[in-house]
């Protein structure tokens, strides 16, 4: 089968490239390009750097596959970037991974693996597809629990699922790296990549200011009374359950419960008053392609580290839904995602309001 394989640069894409190719299908490598690394994130260890481009190259020469590098830097520039920037200004915490994931990464390569005659586009994700005899597709969590990234994949279609191969799915962390150095491939060692991609040294509220002077705007920190107890540089500086880097001299530590854009206010107060019971979320998308209309028991992850707790969901309006939890969430996030599990299926999910 000729399979065209997502190649990073890192471990897990290449076991997949490597383990395919050693499984005799006909394997073609592809490397994205997505945005202009004149500025930096050269450093190794790093997500979709120049380095981690060669990296990909040079192992797709040791394992003997062709290897092509596209330019996605406008479609990542308008999918992801762009939005990014536009969330941050709307007191939203955007999931740049995800807006990858499911606008470009699956969207475009798909489209790409079409024009290489392949059937198939594989990716070093931590999921696994389960096919059922009706011939649909479920989306399960990978085997490696700490590892999963399904919660980045819930905008999956049975279309999509269709035509994607996980290889590593069924794999933990360190039965990847042992296949690696099995393999011998040059990345089998390197680390996981933890930043923001097309941010140089994390620093994103500096990244957003420089693509956006006009968010750089002052305004108030404010108590739950609408009291005045500090000040800010912008909005953007600030994610829902913040409590580092507030500027405050307070004898109680405060977290950030409320960002208001329309007036530049930021809202803090104690650790408990984050506790939320419900949330509405838009954009959803649930993988098997059939809306939950009525009240049903899932589970919610509403970050990519929170513990899925039980909850139960329905569909309010195309695409939105309204999500009630059995117990009170802290900090649900606007412009996080919240995705929905039953067991160890991932159901769908969408971007909490």
């Amino acid at each position: 089968m000729r399979i065209v394989v997502a190649m990073s640069g890192g471990v897990d894409s290449s076991v997949a490239a490597a383990l395919l190719a050693e499984q005799g299908h006909e394997v073609i490598g592809v490397s994205m390009q997505l945005y202009d690394q004149s500025e930096g994130q050269t450093s190794f260890g790093t997500c979709c750097t120049i380095d981690d481009l060669y990296d990909a190259r040079r192992v797709a020469a040791a394992i003997g596959i062709p290897h092509y590098i596209v330019n996605f830097e406008s479609r990542f520039d308008e999918q992801v970037v762009s939005n990014f920037i536009k969330e941050y200004s709307a007191g939203r915490t955007p999931i740049p991974c995800s807006h990858c994931n499911s606008d470009v990464k699956f969207a475009t390569l798909l489209d790409r693996a079409v024009g290489y005659g392949a059937e198939r586009l594989a990716t070093g994700h931590y999921a696994r597809i389960e096919p059922r005899p009706d011939g649909t597709f479920l989306l399960r969590r990978g085997a490696d629990i700490a590892k999963d990234q399904t919660y980045f994949l819930f905008s999956l279609t049975q279309v999509q699922l269709g035509r994607a191969l996980f290889p590593v799915g069924h794999f933990d962390k360190g039965e990847v790296r042992e296949h690696a150095r099995r393999l011998q491939l040059r990345v089998a060692a390197k680390p996981d990549s933890q930043e923001i991609c097309f941010v140089p040294d994390g620093d994103y509220a500096t990244f957003i200011e420089k693509a956006a002077p006009e968010l750089k705007k002052s305004g108030a920190v404010v108590n739950q009374a609408g009291d005045v107890v500090g000040g800010h540089g912008g909005v953007h500086r600030f994610t829902i359950g913040q409590r580092k880097g507030l500027g405050l001299s307070l004898k109680e530590p405060l977290y950030v419960l409320a960002i208001r854009p329309e007036t530049a206010q930021v809202v803090v107060g104690p650790r408990e008053a984050l506790g939320r019971a419900a949330l509405t979320a838009s954009q959803v998308n649930w993988v098997s392609g059939i809306p939950v209309q009525e009240w049903t028991g899932v589970h919610a992850q509403i970050r990519h580290r929170h513990l899925a707790a039980a909850a139960r969901v329905r569909e309010i309006d195309t695409a939105r839904v309204e999500v009630e939890f059995d117990e009170p969430q802290s900090a649900i996030t606007p412009g996080q995602s919240v995705v929905f599990y039953d067991g160890d299926i991932c159901l769908g999910g969408g971007w909490i309001d």
